[in-house]
């Protein structure tokens, strides 16, 4: 069994005090922490995936899983810094202008961060404007954008045509997602890939960070 399993299993039962308080504990041990969450969070939250895929797990399971794996990616992250350590990759995220839901975001920043990747979250209702700029400052490899409600779909759309328009749309890869999303319209859009949950939207970030990172 691998030495940090009660991490693990903190972070897939969704205890974020615990799993805060052994993360502590094996940053005071000495531990790697690239290896610490390579080795064990990262793990933890891929399990969290696959259980959510079978159906036993649900919504409210994978939001306290991601606050669990959060709890102790806070703990690590200064420590990552300070020694130069890069994350996977970087993703800007928000949900599109109109549209103030937020959970399905919210599971997907956690499963991204549980990837290893630097999340920049823009929060609910974000116009093109605030897509276009984060662009330009935080450099991301990952453009995300969701949109829960029929009515806001045309504002990916929209949000994608003034990147273009802004130059700023080449240098990215765009991932789109939400409840009345598909496949088909990502492609209608312009986008580059579609997520059709938390965890499929993981494992597609890390292709396109690879592919953005070799263009």
């Amino acid at each position: 069994m691998q030495k940090w399993s009660k991490l693990y299993d903190a972070i897939v039962d969704g205890d974020d005090k615990t799993s805060a308080r052994l993360t502590k504990e094996a940053i005071d041990a000495g531990e790697d922490p690239s290896a610490l969450i390579s080795e064990t969070m990262v793990p933890a939250m891929a399990e969290v995936g696959r259980l959510f895929e079978i159906e036993e797990y649900f919504v409210p399971e994978l939001l306290l899983a991601g606050r669990a794996m959060k709890a102790g990616l806070e703990l690590l992250r200064p420590i990552l810094a300070a020694s130069g350590v890069e994350p996977t990759g970087r993703i800007v995220i928000g949900t599109v202008k109109g549209d103030l839901h937020d959970i399905g975001k919210n599971l997907v920043v956690s499963m991204m961060e549980g990837a290893g990747f630097e999340v920049i979250d823009l929060g609910i209702d974000v116009p093109p404007e605030t897509f276009i700029e984060a662009v330009r400052d935080k450099k991301p490899q990952i453009v995300g954008m969701s949109a829960l409600l029929t009515v806001t779909m045309p504002a990916i759309k929209t949000t994608i045509e003034a990147m273009v328009a802004a130059g700023v749309r080449d240098g990215v890869k765009i991932m789109v997602g939400g409840a009345p999303v598909t496949e088909e319209y990502a492609r209608e859009v312009g986008a580059d890939a579609f997520g059709e949950n938390a965890s499929v939207a993981a494992t597609i970030a890390k292709r396109l960070c690879a592919e953005a990172k070799a263009a």
